[in-house]
This record gives structure tokens, sequence and C-alpha cells, in this order.
């Protein structure tokens, strides 16, 4: 058979060899990454994730072809990586395809999953067949001293450096839970479509996974449990809380496959002694009220009512829980407007997660989630709605505090999303719903999607994501009526479509008026909120109304001569999620510099990002798809992300950008490419330690008084007067 290369715990073995090929799987690079880093910048990609691109580099066009499967958001990502580079002419791999196998066990996605395969026979048919041989990863021939032996749950171990470390260090994997996987025994279309076969790790769920660990333990008589957390592993912590339900006796290692004998070095000590269940130390949890932060100067009338409305908007939230009504709590990716149309009351996570840090109580939130044996540092922010279902506390719980749900909606878009909602749903005692992230494989995709997505949608996009997230769509409407005992009326549904679809051409008028306007009339302390609160209303006429009302206050603004700063002097771009625990901090430079952050991705993909038409007959439930199919692409995938924020730079006349951890490294590489210089100050939006000894702020000066400072002279003679 011909060789392939292959990424991916779930590569359908069976198919391949049906059309003539065998997988001989990529093994991770050991040593430096050089090509990787220096396409990655270092960011964006785990030391996991550049060891797995940097042999994709270094292969040339006739090299063998790589499957790539989206078995994981890193492998996405390194795919996406590669076809971004192959356009922008810095690499020339093999042939490559990205197979997009579901593994959420329900009818539709093996529909999808069929037709993933289906498409996969193809380009396997169209490969020639003199082709160079593939890496493999040789068989382990490993010799262990085998003074310990252990079950390895967490993150799976790929690294060979640190298999050998474990060995030499006496430890034996007798069992090896993430890397579990069934047998198809069959190469039949339908069998190789089942969801369920060849689940990867993060989506199984953690009391199932515990299970099997307890099973394995059994099986091979190993005296503990090893669990693992590789380079920032989100999904692995979420996992240890069902380990400790069961009683296992767990050791806990986390670091860097690039520092295995650091790795191993944690595990001296505790094998010394004879092992017990694992506990956390919970010490009290803190009940102080935080010092308040600096509030923001907001200029716009059109917002002054949005606290007074929100406040009573939850209230009556609250007051509906209550009385017994049905309450939903959605991820800010998951379709809200079926709910919306349905009338059961909901309350968007992030926005909740936002409200948490507003109110200063992110820490509190923290220590209530370790106190529950839960990560702190695993998806902190969307993990907050989760922390309020401990929040006993009625004098600190913000806005009265977050009522318990009757429903939870999230979209799988990152690897801790499904077992966060299963720890979530297990604590609140009903199943959640986690809606199939798809991911475009196309190898060219539709560039200027700003352009085609609001009116041409449904000729830019699959029509198999899209078939998908309808059928996911029927299904949540389905299970909604019956537990609500409403019905679905598709007049009202599409009210509501058309509603959000006004509130978002407003926003599209005002991101373009703020753009074309020197000085700008506003900064983003009035654009985010103005955004965002109504963005949690969507599809109200409420929402739409003060879309309106923000977009004609600016445009009388910019008819005045009114300026966010008068004496405006370097216009900046805001690059990842909102400091909504400080907006204060982004007016400190408004006055000591004349910066102006003109640009944030609230408002701008408010603008480009949720318009989908629905008219010329256009179904309005497949529009709904096509509005969340692509949802988070747009701003942190390569291909997608880049040109976009380029574009949004080169409208807004910015003179430099500024970034938080989150930024995709291909936006911040695109941006410096096209000449606007960028500083990333390496924080995370809701670790509130970061800022506290200033060192952003020195950074952020020095940066405004040399790069950006530069660039906002040389740019001066081009902008009118």
């Amino acid at each position: 058979m011909t060789p392939i290369s292959t990424i991916g715990i779930d590569i359908p073995i069976e198919w391949l060899a049906a059309h003539g090929f065998s997988a001989r799987p990529i093994a991770l690079h050991e040593g430096p990454t050089t090509r990787a880093d220096a396409a990655t910048g270092m960011k964006g990609l785990s030391p996991r994730g550049r060891r797995l691109l940097e042999p994709l580099l270094a292969a040339k066009s006739d090299d063998a072809p790589v499957l790539v499967t989206t078995a994981d958001a890193e492998q996405i990502q390194v795919y996406a990586i590669l076809r971004e580079l192959a356009r922008l002419g810095e690499a020339t791999p093999p042939p490559c395809h990205l197979l997009d196998l579901i593994h959420l066990d329900r009818p539709s996605a093996r529909t999808y999953n069929r037709a993933r395969l289906d498409a996969l026979g193809s380009w396997l048919d169209s490969l020639p067949r003199t082709i160079k041989t593939a890496t493999s990863v040789e068989p382990d021939q490993r010799q262990t001293r085998a003074e310990h032996r252990v079950v390895v749950t967490g993150t799976r171990i790929e690294s060979d450096s640190l298999r050998a470390a474990l060995d030499a260090a006496g430890f034996a994997i007798v069992g090896d839970e993430p890397n579990a996987v069934d047998d198809a025994s069959s190469d039949d279309l339908d069998t190789l479509a089942g969801p369920r076969l060849r689940t990867p790790p993060q989506l199984r769920d953690p009391d199932a996974r515990a299970a099997h660990v307890a099973d394995l333990l059994a099986e091979s008589g190993a005296e503990t449990v090893l669990h693992v957390t590789l380079d920032g592993d989100e999904a692995a912590p979420w996992t240890l809380a069902a380990l400790k339900r069961r009683g296992l006796s767990v050791l806990t290692v986390a670091g860097s496959i690039d520092a295995p004998e650091a790795i191993v070095a944690q595990l001296v000590a505790p094998v010394s002694t004879p092992t017990a269940p694992a506990t956390v130390a919970r010490g009290p949890v803190t009940t102080a009220r935080p010092a308040a932060a600096a509030r923001s100067r907001k200029s716009l009338a059109s917002l002054a009512d949005f606290g007074r409305y929100q406040r009573e908007w939850f209230a009556g939230i609250r007051a509906r829980a209550a009385a017994g009504e049905p309450f939903a709590v959605v991820n800010a990716n998951a379709p809200q407007e079926i709910l919306r149309a349905l009338d059961v009351p909901f309350v968007v996570n992030q926005w909740w997660a936002s409200i948490v840090a507003a109110k200063q109580q992110s820490r509190r939130y923290l220590g209530l989630l370790k106190a529950h044996d839960l990560p702190t540092r695993a998806e902190p922010y969307s993990a907050q709605g989760l922390a309020a279902l401990f929040d006993d506390d009625a004098d600190l719980a913000p806005w009265g505090g977050l009522p318990h749900p009757d429903h939870l909606h999230a979209v799988a878009s990152s690897d801790a999303t499904a077992a966060l909602f299963a720890e979530w749903g297990r604590a609140a005692d009903i199943t959640p719903f986690v809606y199939a992230r798809t991911v475009d494989p196309r190898w060219a995709l539709p560039i200027r999607w700003w352009d085609d997505l609001p009116e041409r949608w449904d000729a830019v996009l699959e029509p198999a994501r899209l078939d998908l997230l309808e059928a996911e769509l029927a299904e949540v409407i389905a299970a909604l009526e019956t537990a609500t005992g409403r019905r679905f009326d598709t007049a009202r549904f599409a009210e509501v479509m058309d509603l959000v679809n006004e509130q978002e051409g407003y926003y599209r008028q005002t991101r373009d008026l703020i753009a074309q306007t020197v000085p700008a009339p506003i900064g983003i302390v009035d654009s985010m909120p103005a955004t965002m609160v109504p963005q949690w209303h969507r599809g109200t006429v409420w929402a739409r109304d003060a879309a309106k009302a923000f977009h004609d206050e600016v445009a009388g603004r910019v008819a005045a001569g009114e300026a966010a700063v008068p004496n405006e002097r370097i216009r900046l771009m805001w690059v990842g999620r909102g400091l909504w625990s400080d907006m204060a901090w982004y007016q400190r430079w408004e006055e000591s510099h004349g910066a102006v952050f003109v640009w944030s991705m609230y408002l701008a993909l408010a603008a480009d990002g949720y318009l989908r038409s629905t008219e010329g007959g256009q179904d309005p439930m497949r529009a709904l798809a096509a509005r969340f199919v692509t949802m988070g692409d747009e701003l942190r995938l390569p291909g997608w992300a880049g040109p976009w924020h380029v574009h949004e730079a080169e409208t807004h006349g910015v003179d430099a950008a500024v970034a938080l951890s989150d930024a995709d490294p291909f936006v911040l590489r695109a941006l410096q490419a096209a000449g606007v210089p960028v500083l990333d100050l390496g924080i995370d939006n809701y670790s509130p330690d970061a800022a506290d000894d200033g060192t952003i702020d020195v950074a952020m000066r020095a940066f405004l008084d040399g790069p950006a400072a530069e660039r906002a002279a040389r740019r001066s003679g081009e902008r009118p007067a």
C-alpha cells in the first residue's frame, strides 16, 4: 500500500486501506522547532503543536501526502497555519487534507461524517501512487525497570522523550486511557462514520473516563493513576474531580514536553511514600469585598440607561426562574435566537463572566471552583457560570446571583468545553447540549468573507456544515418543546432573525462612521458596552433600538465635529477580549498620549460576522446556522482572521495595535507585515494578577512613545485636516 502521513487519534485506517493507503503517523519532532517558531512567533501553538508543524514545514511538494484530523483544536490550528503559509508562498507542502469527524453521538453527526469520509475517499483516489515513504512512529522497544506501575490519564503522551524519561525513572505505563480507541474491524462506510468510534479523550465524559481508569487499574494491578497535564492543556484538568470522586490514588504532574526531566522530577518525592486518594487542601474562601477599580468615563447618552435596563432585565430573569419558568445558560457562540423565539429566559455565560469581573469577584469565584476540586486556570472565563452554582453568599453574589439553570448550551469550540459543561451539568443535575464545532477543510478559502457572508452565505459556506447545525438546532428545539410545553413558532423566529439583522446593520454603519472620521467620535470605552450589552439581548426590539440610538448619536457627533479626544495623535486597534474589569485603562492613554482605541473586535465582529440575510427566500433557520457555523474562525483561525484585521486596520487608519494573549499569532504577523506595529501585552483578560505590578503600563508607555508615535507621525500627512 502507498504510505500516507497522518496526524490524529481518530484516523480511519480502514478507510485508507480500502483506498490503497496505509497510515504512517507523524512522530512529534524531537529537537529545536526553528521553522515552526519562526512561523508562529512562539505564540498560538504549544510545544506539541510546534513539534507537529515542524516536519510539515520541512516537507516538500513531492513527499507523502498528509492527512490531519480535527481531533483537537491544536491540530486544526496546525492545518490552518500550513494552509495559510502555503497561501502566502512561505511553504510548499505535499498534498494535504483535513478530515473533520464529529464524535458527538447523534444521527446528524453520522450523516456529516459519511459526507466527510466520502470527500476523503475522492481525495485519496486523486493522489498519485508513486510517493516517497512517509515518516512513521517506530514500535516501542524500550525496556523499563518497572518500579512503579501506573495508569496514565489526562493529556495524551505523544512524546518519546517524556516516555523515555518516565521509563528511566522506573515508571511503567501499564494502562493508557487517553490513547484508548475502538477498533472498527470493518471498512464499511456507515461503521466508520459512527460518532463514538475513536472518540478523542477531551470529548469523553469525565466520569466515564474515570470509570475506565478504574477498570485499567484493576486489570493491570497498577498502584496508582498518573494524571498528566502538558503544555497548558485546558481539557485535562477537568478530569481530576471525577477521579477524586471515585477515590482513586492520583499523582498529578504538569509541564512541557520540552522539559520531560522536569515533569518526572515532580514524581520523585511523592512515590517514596505510600499514596492515598488525592485531596485538595481547602482554605477558607475569602468573602472580603475587593477594592473598586477606577471607573471609566462614558460619554454617550444612548448608553445612559444600559445599566438600569440590564439590572431590571436580570431581576426579571431571576423572578421568572424563581417562579418556576425554565432558565437557560448558553455560551456566546451557541445559537440563542431559538430560545428568544420560544420565550425561554436565558443568560449568556460570557455576559455573566463580564459581570463577575466588573464586580471584582473574579478571585472569589476562582476560589469557589478550587474548593470543589475544579480547575481555576482552565478556561476560567467560561467557568464563571459553573462557579455561580456554588455561590451562596447573598451579599457578595453579583446582582443577586445566577439562577440555577435548567438548560445548558455550548459549542465544542475548545478542547475543554465538553468536559467543563459535563461537570457543570453534573453539578446542576441536568444534561447539557453541546453543538458540534465543524471546520472548513478547503485548501482555498473565501478570503474576503466580510464581503461575501452577509448576503451570499448560502453560496460561500459548505452545505454539509449548514446541514449538520440545522439538524442540531431541530434536535434542540424538539427537546425544548418537550421540556417546556411550548411550541416553536416559525413566524416569531423569522421576526427575531429580522431584528438581529437590523441591529447588526446599525453596527455596520456605526463602525464605518468611526473608521472614516478623524478625530474619532468615540473610543472603545463607549463602543464596547454599546455593542455588547445589546448583543446579549439580540433579537429583541430593545436591542435593535439600542443599536439604532447608538448609531444616531455617533452620527450626530460626527456631524457636530465632536471627538472622543480632540487632540487625537495616535489611533489604536485592540486585539483580543476586552479588559472589562478595568475599562479606565484604555482612557489613561487618551489623557497622556492622545492615543485613542478606535477598534475592537466587539463592534467590528457585530458589523461583519453576524449579518446573514434572509431576503429573497433564504431560510431563516439555515441563516441562523450560517451565522454560528463560522463563529470564532473570524477572530482566531489563520486564513480567516489575519486578512480581516488588516482590512479593518487600513480602513480605520490605525497607527498601531495592542494585543492580549488570546490574539491569533497570524493576526499579529499580518498586521506587522502590513506595517502596523504590534505590542503583545501577553496577559489574559481574566487574569487580574497580571497587571497588578504596573508592568503592562511601562510597556504601553514605551510603545506609545516609540513605534506607535513614529508611525502616527508618518501617517499624519495622509489624514484629512
